[in-house]
């Protein structure tokens, strides 16, 4: 015991370390330079506060758009009998599987000058703008929004509604009635998680922002481009708020509004009507998801878009020569690390803070979820002043490390739930027989949770792939991930290779979610064997 009790606290080391020097540390330094008069005075600039005003209207804009689409499409899938639900929900998900720049630059395919929609139907009008943001951040947030909403109302109890089918209370009220009270924790969930992706993200803005700057272009544009340290502080620390606003809010409403375990599934009834709007929603979802891919899938491989559009491969050996081979395989050892590394971390959190108890425990629990508060264009300026002149400045251990905080809450929140619902006694009862903690972790607790740790991984690497915001400001021409590739093409008009590294990172990750899924069916038929 005393062996087991030494590794807990190694553990418990290890952890605090890993926090104190990959977040806490480096926000406090980003802290620190606010003092300087630099970065006070860009606050009163009037470029600042009209990015202010821009980045605050597209994401209020792009956030009610993404959550109505949510909460119309998770209706949808548990409500109406339309075929294909399964395939549906995943079709759903696909935009998480590549990067923000992506979904601009789909867009620009698609609805620019010589977009293929535009030149089609002759359309008037420019992509670029407050509209075009809009679109591209209701593109790049509804995913998030939608698993939100989903994953609760799947669950919904049918009793209420038989009750009120019963009483005569009309489908309206119900769904004001009923419903929404239901939702009412995870739609605030999803605003506010929305709310942060599209006020704190670059990519969807850079590709279609024309002349409406938002506060992480300027950030960006300052950095990068003029290496103007002052503006990034002041900008950096203007976006950590709306993030910590969303954090808090979701924390004190996280006990409130419980949502019930389901007692009856619900029949859905014939209803032409309904079913109808069902298909037309999906259907217009679908392609407004599918569209922007297909577009990257058509420029890949004509000549030169949109003067000559006969198919040819050149532009492959073109992407490989511009060294996406080389970026790819950066990607890949960054992700893998990563997910190894990261999935490690954030189980074993998991297991202190969900089956120790103890201040410990809890003040563990609370950093490791603060983390979800650090947006990653912040984290990686942060990271600039903090290890700049370190041995791990300008290496993969830097994008390694701060990959693994901006993903870390949510498979260490995983995890949490997971071993969370567990037996509580059942360490007690090993204890009281003489077996000890790490062999009931490895012979019960890992596998009762062995798809949530597939999970993790899974959410760590496709993350990682897609990843823009925290390694923008870290990396170097030897070590870039294959995402910062999009920026460098585009800006060189190589729009045709744009398209296909787009096309890498997205193949790359439907891959390992197609592995993964694979794993996760073995998980369960080795599962069904041992019960039987």
């Amino acid at each position: 015991m005393g062996g087991g009790k030494a590794r807990l606290t190694v553990t418990r080391i290890v952890l605090a370390l890993f926090f104190l020097f990959a977040a806490i540390l480096p926000l406090l330094g980003l802290f620190a330079n606010l003092a300087n008069p630099g970065a006070q005075a860009v606050f009163g600039t009037e470029q600042f506060i009209t990015a202010c005003i821009n980045s605050v209207a597209v994401a209020l804009t792009s956030t009610v758009i993404a959550v109505g689409l949510a909460i119309a499409m998770a209706w949808v899938l548990c409500r109406t009998n339309i075929r294909g639900k399964a395939a549906i929900g995943v079709l759903m998900t696909l935009p998480m599987l590549i990067p923000s720049l992506a979904h601009g630059m789909g867009l620009v395919f698609l609805f620019g000058s010589n977009g293929i929609i535009t030149n089609l139907f002759s359309l008037d009008g420019s992509i670029y703008g407050f509209w075009g943001i809009v679109m591209g951040s209701v593109l790049y947030s509804f995913p998030s929004a939608f698993l939100i909403v989903y994953d609760v109302l799947k669950y919904e109890d049918a009793l209420p509604y038989e009750a009120a089918d019963i009483l005569g209370i009309p489908k309206t009220h119900q769904f004001l009635s009923i419903t929404l009270p239901y939702l009412r924790k995870p739609l605030i969930s999803a605003v506010f998680a929305t709310f942060t992706l599209v006020v704190t993200d670059y990519g969807v803005p850079l590709m279609v922002g024309g002349k409406c700057t938002t506060l992480p272009v300027l950030m960006y544009q300052e950095v990068i481009g003029l290496m103007n340290f002052d503006t990034g502080v002041a900008i950096g620390f203007v976006l950590l708020i709306p993030a910590v606003v969303a954090f808090l809010v979701d924390m004190l409403n996280a006990d409130k509004g419980k949502l019930s375990f389901v007692s009856r599934g619900f029949a859905i009834a014939k209803n032409r009507v309904r079913d109808a709007f069902g298909y037309l929603m999906s259907l217009g979802m679908s392609l407004f998801i599918l569209l922007p891919l297909c577009s990257f899938a058509i420029v890949s491989f004509v000549t030169k878009y949109p003067i000559d559009l006969s198919f040819t491969f050149a532009n492959v050996g073109r992407s490989f020569n511009m060294n996406a081979g080389d970026y790819w395989v950066n990607s890949l050892l960054i992700a893998l690390a990563v997910s190894v590394i990261g999935t490690l971390l954030a189980y074993f959190a998991g297991y202190i803070t969900a089956r120790i108890k103890g201040r410990s425990a809890k003040i563990l629990h609370l950093v490791a979820i603060t983390t979800l508060a650090i947006p990653g264009i912040v984290l990686g300026l942060s990271y600039v002043l903090f290890f700049k002149g370190t041995f791990i400045y300008g290496t993969f251990a830097i994008l390694i490390l701060a990959n693994l905080v901006h993903f870390f809450a949510s498979p260490y929140l995983m995890a949490y739930n997971s071993l969370g619902k567990v037996n509580e006694n059942l360490e007690a009862v090993g204890s009281t027989m003489g077996i000890s903690r790490a062999s009931i972790l490895k012979d019960v607790l890992i596998p009762q949770t062995s798809e949530t740790i597939v999970e993790m991984f899974s959410y760590f690497f496709v993350n990682c792939m897609v990843t823009i915001s925290a390694v923008a400001f870290l990396a170097t021409t030897l070590d870039m991930p294959l995402a910062l590739l999009i920026t460098d093409l585009d800006a060189q008009r190589l729009t045709e290779c744009t398209a296909f590294v787009s096309l890498m990172i997205l193949g790359t990750n439907v891959v390992l979610k197609l592995i993964m899924a694979g794993i996760k069916r073995a998980i369960r038929s080795r599962q069904e064997c041992a019960v039987r």
